[in-house]
Order: structure tokens, then sequence, then C-alpha cells
């Protein structure tokens, strides 16, 4: 019973780890990568469809990625989508190939992601201890109905804590990382 308490909530701590990784992904650096793009649908005969799925998106150089729709018609939705996507990149086509220049980062728009990089990270910590109070309830509860003792409890729960430090540390290592990548010139 306890190794499952502590095991979901390793669980649901991994996901707070890989979804602020994913977070992370999306805020832009000034380097060229796919990534960017993967929260952008379209619309593909009626259904919403991720962009990576109807077109082929390279890195061409540091600065600059490229879009080949596999259907020629895509092409003005692509270009629309982006458009609305926020991502301050203006889309240039020429033929059917679709190229996104990444501008230079300012140090005010530094200055912005990392504010947007610290505040994923926090939705993430608050995730981690979100975890924590909820595998601790679940052995406060046990104990309370007597099926553990209060030495297990008390184990049990240091090893959550110890569990949810190796984690926090693991969203400190990513922030510190993905400041790094910001401040790069």
């Amino acid at each position: 019973m306890i190794n499952e308490i502590k095991d979901d909530a390793q669980k649901r701590m991994q996901n707070s780890i890989e979804a602020l990784v994913n977070a992370f992904k999306k805020v832009r650096t000034g380097r060229a990568s796919p990534a960017i793009l993967e929260g952008i649908t379209i619309d593909y005969y009626g259904t919403p469809t991720q962009l990576a799925q109807v077109a082929n998106i390279i890195v061409e150089d540091g600065r600059t990625l490229a879009i080949n729709p596999w259907e020629k018609h895509l092409v003005p939705d692509i270009e629309k989508a982006i458009m609305k996507s926020n991502l301050g990149i203006n889309p240039a086509t020429s033929g059917e190939t679709i190229r996104l220049a990444m501008p230079m980062l300012t140090e005010e728009t530094r200055k912005d992601f990392i504010k947007i990089a610290r505040a994923e990270a926090e939705k993430g910590r608050i995730s981690i201890r979100n975890a924590r109070r909820d595998a601790n309830a679940d052995l406060k509860e046990l104990l309370k109905e007597k099926e553990i003792s209060e030495d297990e409890d008390h184990k049990a729960q240091d090893q959550v804590q110890q569990l949810t430090d190796k984690m926090i540390s693991e969203v400190e290592a990513l922030l510190t990382q993905k400041e790094k990548d910001l401040l790069k010139v």
C-alpha cells in the first residue's frame, strides 16, 4: 500500500517534469528549432492536425526553419496558423516552401522569455508539491485507519520528501539550462 502511494507520487512528479520540458521547448531561444512549432495545428480536411503531421520541418541554418507541406494547397493554411500562433515570427513563402527566420532576441525579449521560463518552472514545482501533499494525505489516512504504524508513516513521508527534493532540484537544473540558452548571444 505504501509503495503504491510512493509510486503514484513519483509518476505524477515525473509527469510534471515532462510537462516542464515540453513547456520549455515552446519558449523560443535565438536558435531555430522545430519544437517551437509543436503547438501549431491546421485544419486538414476538417480535422485539427499538428503541423508536423502535414509538412516536413527542417532547420536550414542556425536561425531559419523551412516548412515543406506535403500538399501544395496547405501553404496558405500553414501561414495563417503560424501568424495566429503569437510566436512573433513572420513566414516567408517561396513556391511551396515556407521559411521562418528567427529574429535576433533583444535583451528585453530575453528577459521576458526568462520570466516565462521561471513561471513555467514554478508551475512545475507547485505540481510536484501537490503530488507530495496528496501522497502525505494518503499516508495519514492509512495511519488514521490503523493500516500502518507511525514509524512506517514517518519513514514513508521522509521517502516522499526525498523524492520531492530530487524532482525540484531537477526542475532547477532545467531552469538554469534554459536561462543559459536564453542568455546566449
